[in-house]
């Protein structure tokens, strides 16, 4: 699952949390891994690839709600498969062409920024093992760690250590204005890890990768791929430049999501970091070209030894589980070893996946979210039926421990590392955390976002050795070490354990509490002034405390209000997030932050009622109880950025 995948379904189990906390929906339901199994089955059982394709994808346009996809296969260097399915522009009804529909390619361009760093590697232009600085012209990566550089190859194995920054990093049209270079010089994030200790997936490092590109080959990023990779493979429906040429724009994809009983058009696909997708377009057919060169060692773009070396396991978070090759990752299923690589934007999502051993590969785009952003999901599904065709082996999966070591060591929270240290997107550590609870005969439980299928939110797991589980009834692993959390289905993340008063759950219920406590006060104050005024002598000093409280839980309420309504639909908040001109983006932490300023008021307030006898005992009991339910509750929204600025 990508970050923005992530900060969507935890911002929407956020929303799910309030809106429970007051009553107003019933408990979620969960999948089991058992139905996933019988998907897998049935597909290894529908007989020829493409017909088993056709199926998968005709299903998932009509029960996901995606207008279109195009889908490619290639096989020992030919394109044996490629098809368009549904509509490139659900107003417009034109149909999708795998030869001529554009779509966005996503972080599925981060590939040809693989490709374009080792060719400047092979020419002697960059050193993999060189600190990044040594080639950087118009600015510097700060020294947050000294004797710690960031080097090359921490940009294409996501361990550069940079901050996770997403909010207002896209544009919902072609970027002229700002360079690459200009872009990543104004948005430098902090270092929050050393380099090289922990792949966390990182839009800034394959930015940055492919400004080097352009820095050492002194042409910009989107001409260098056109001249050094696009045209040796014969990809003319391909383009990174913006905008693009007349000819690929007459032919793209709208990108939509679900808007009522029809589509809204997506925006946020555009903007300065083109190496990480931003504005770059292809074709099913013309991505098959592509496939075909990275399988056939390296084709006209790639030496062999390159090539091999894009491929090969470069990093891992454990070693028992899958890692990454150069901005590939690695999956297994059935015990056949691909390398795949997703990519999410607004209204488009594309999968690719490898198999070098049979020298087979696939690709499929939706220009849809779907319904609840099951459009990721659906790529992960198509690759799951491809790995399965070319030989993954059937298996059920665990039932019980192999190993009875005690697995309540590893029961605790665990917070994502991609989750951002410095934007508000920090709020979906609220709910997209993991928490682990141990159960009997060395089995765990997880609940939060490990699983790709947005109806999966609880899993089970059973210990095949000492600190390395498989999931009950599934594939998929999960392993501990040093108080980290890994999974084999996502090799770009790692699960940091948290102390218990880090604990989401803990936050949520604090949160919950206080504000429950703000809003009643905002509701009984006015009542309870009425009352008040029949009593004669009543202190200045007492009705102006009484204002500044109601004024506080009012500022707050209004806060959470402001806050459920950004989060409140999944795929338009995405957008909203990348795109970072949704008002409520400001007005969020504008409140909050005066809430904060009358919240120390209040807090005068309370030495002085106590010193001065204002009210009755309870009155100033409540009073007390109110300013620190506002301190509690704005000390969380700093800790998770949302007071102003962020």
């Amino acid at each position: 699952m990508t970050n923005r995948q992530r900060l969507t379904a935890a911002l929407q189990a956020l929303l799910l949390a309030l809106l429970a906390a007051i009553g107003t929906v019933g408990t979620a339901g969960t999948a089991g891994a058992a139905e996933r199994e019988k998907q897998a089955e049935a597909a290894r059982a529908a007989g020829s690839l493409p017909a088993a394709l056709d199926r998968l994808v005709r299903r998932q346009l009509a029960d996901y709600r995606i207008p279109g996809a195009s889908v490619v296969v290639v096989e020992d260097g030919k394109q044996v498969y490629a098809k368009g399915y549904g509509l490139a522009d659900a107003d417009a009804g034109t149909k999708v062409d795998p030869e001529r529909t554009g779509f966005f390619l996503a972080s599925d361009a981060k590939v040809f920024t693989a490709v374009a760093v080792l060719q400047q590697v092979e020419k002697g232009r960059l050193d993999l093992s060189s600190d990044v600085n040594r080639y950087l012209k118009d600015f510097q990566i700060r020294d947050s760690h000294p004797g710690h550089p960031v080097t090359v190859r921490d940009l294409l194995t996501h361990t550069a250590g940079f901050d996770n920054t997403v909010v207002g990093l896209s544009t919902a049209h072609p970027e002229t204005g700002t360079s690459l270079g200009e872009s990543l010089a104004e948005n430098q994030p902090r270092r929050v890890r050393p380099p090289g200790e922990t792949a966390s997936y990182d839009n800034y490092g394959v930015a940055l990768a492919g400004h080097l590109v352009e820095t050492v080959s002194g042409i910009p990023f989107a001409d260098y791929v056109d001249r050094a990779i696009l045209r040796p493979l014969g990809m003319d429906r391909t383009s990174f430049a913006q905008p693009h040429p007349r000819r690929i724009e007459a032919g793209l994809a709208r990108g939509h999501r679900p808007d009522g009983d029809g589509q809204a058009t997506a925006r946020g696909q555009y903007g300065a970091w083109s190496p990480t997708g931003a504005g770059a377009v292809s074709t099913a057919t013309d991505m098959g070209r592509l496939l075909n060169a990275l399988l056939s060692d390296g084709g006209r773009v790639l030496r062999p030894g390159s090539d091999a070396a894009l491929l090969k396991r470069q990093f891992g978070n454990d070693k028992r589980l899958p890692g990454l090759g150069y901005l590939l990752e690695e999956r297994v299923r059935g015990g056949q070893r691909m390398l795949v690589k997703d990519g999410d934007l607004p209204g488009f999502h594309g999968n690719l996946a490898l198999i070098p051993e049979r020298r087979a590969g696939v690709y499929v785009v939706y220009n849809g979210d779907g319904e609840d952003g099951r459009a990721f999901h659906a790529g992960r599904q198509v690759a799951e039926l491809f790995a399965d065709h070319h030989g993954a082996r059937a298996t059920g999966g665990a039932e019980r421990s192999a190993s009875t070591a005690d697995v309540n060591q590893y029961a605790g929270d665990y917070r994502a590392s991609r989750t951002s240290s410095s934007d508000l997107s920090r709020a979906s550590a609220l709910t997209g955390s993991v928490r682990v609870t141990a159960g009997e005969d060395a089995t765990l439980t997880t609940e939060g976002p490990l699983s790709s299928d947005p109806d999966v939110v609880e899993q089970h797991w059973v210990q095949v050795r000492p600190g390395l589980f498989r999931e009950k009834g599934g594939q998929d692993r999960i392993a501990f070490r040093d108080g980290r959390l890994s999974i084999a289905s996502d090799p770009s993340v790692a699960y940091q354990r948290l102390p218990w008063y880090e604990s989401p759950v803990l936050h949520q219920r604090v949160l919950i509490g206080c504000l429950a406590v703000l809003v009643l006060t905002v509701l009984a104050l006015p009542v309870a002034g009425l009352v008040r005024r029949r009593a004669q002598g009543r202190p200045a000093g007492a009705r102006t405390a009484s204002v500044i409280g109601w004024t506080t839980g009012a500022l707050v309420t209004a806060a959470v209000a402001c806050f459920v309504l950004l989060i409140s639909d999944g795929n338009a908040m995405n957008e909203t997030i990348m795109l970072g001109d949704s008002p409520l983006l400001t007005l969020v932490p504008a409140l909050t932050t005066v809430a904060l300023a009358t919240t120390a008021a209040m807090l005068v307030c309370s030495v002085l009622a106590w010193r001065r006898r204002w009210w009755h005992l309870t009155g100033r009991l409540h009073y007390t109880c109110l300013t620190l339910a506002a301190l509690l509750f704005l000390g969380l929204c700093a800790s998770y950025r949302l007071l102003w600025p962020v």
